[in-house]
């Protein structure tokens, strides 16, 4: 059977790989649109309704109007990533479009992302570099990471490999989760073993647990923050936690521009609350030019780019196009 799937994410079209072949050997009509779209971009698409059987999504808004436009033929959205927060799960089960996912293909990239957006931070490597290029020698005295404390906003999968890696660079860390499992206590046990080696003797480091994200702030000299977007959590870091923070905390944010209450940051960069912000997401995206990060001195802003590296595009877009032929298959082997 021939089925038409529109493909709105960018990382997807733009970069090749046996991800684009699998996806051409269906023999399916793809139609490519280049994301993220917004509830009006995705309709007209859309049109009348009918037009597509799936999509294979990006960060695009498909809310409850658009997907009571798709059906009743569109059957199945696979989103490329992880996150979920886009799309009307609620609408989309009522409707019966199956939604899937791609969790386990881009913890990787959005952690050395993260590092990157540290060292950026307190190291001044864009101002440095502008500097040099101007044929200036002007030279900033940045920190350290060794030693220093870093507080961890969520703790799944990229989570627990920023701890890694903060470890490794001799960072101490402490946890929050808003749930804790007895595998979260195990990953810290474990890596307390690991890190107890001698060869670390220099900046030992620990790992601990904070219970309530309170116990958190106070005590970190950079925040990184890892947490899923949910209707509960929407600018999670406000002017009241920032104000829990040490004055001077660096914190960076590779998950979701809404978990930040922008202008609050804003405020806090400049009174020196915050002494840099780095940040992989915003919101609305794309930016729009009355954000109030932009143009700060020492806040480094990166477009949604976290996953987006040649191998981490090639096992999530072949995670999504597997998931979408099986899901469709499903459909096809239903009507049968």
């Amino acid at each position: 059977m021939t089925y038409s799937v529109l493909v709105s994410t960018s990382s997807f079209i733009d970069t090749p790989g046996d991800h684009v072949r699998k996806l051409q050997d269906t023999g399916w009509e793809v139609i490519k649109a280049r994301g993220p779209l917004n509830e009006d971009q995705l309709l007209s698409y859309i049109g009348d309704g009918n037009k597509f059987d799936a999509f294979l999504c990006g960060e695009d808004d498909f809310n409850g109007k658009v997907l009571k436009a798709a059906a009743p033929r569109a059957k199945v959205i696979s989103k490329y990533g992880v996150g979920l927060d886009k799309i009307d799960l609620a609408e989309a089960e009522k409707l019966g479009i199956r939604v899937t996912n791609t969790p386990g293909v881009n913890h990787t990239t959005v952690t050395e992302l993260t590092f990157g957006l540290l060292l950026s931070l307190t190291r001044f490597i864009p101002e440095q570099n502008a500097l040099v290029h101007k044929g200036e020698w002007r030279r900033q005295t940045g920190r350290e990471l060794a030693g220093k404390t870093l507080g961890i906003l969520g703790f799944g999968r990229v989570g627990k490999e920023v701890a890694k890696r903060a470890m490794a660079f001799g960072m101490n860390v402490r946890v929050f989760n808003t749930s804790w499992s007895g595998q979260h206590t195990q990953f810290l046990e474990h890596v307390s073993k690991v890190f107890a080696d001698p060869i670390f003797e220099e900046y030992p480091p620990t790992i601990q647990r904070a219970p309530r994200d309170e116990d958190l702030f106070p005590h970190c000299d950079f925040l990184s923050v890892h947490m899923s977007l949910t209707k509960d959590n929407q600018f999670f870091l406000n002017r009241r936690r920032l104000a829990m923070c040490r004055r001077g905390v660096y914190i960076v944010n590779v998950s979701r521009g809404a978990l930040i209450d922008q202008r609050a940051m804003a405020d806090a960069v400049k009174s020196g609350q915050v002494a840099g912000y780095g940040a992989d997401v915003l919101d609305p995206e794309p930016v729009q030019p009355d954000n109030p990060l932009l143009g700060l001195h020492n806040v480094h802003l990166t477009p949604h780019v976290g996953s987006r590296t040649y191998e981490s595009v090639v096992r999530q877009g072949s995670a999504a196009v597997d998931n979408l032929i099986r899901a469709l298959q499903s459909q096809s082997a239903a009507k049968v």
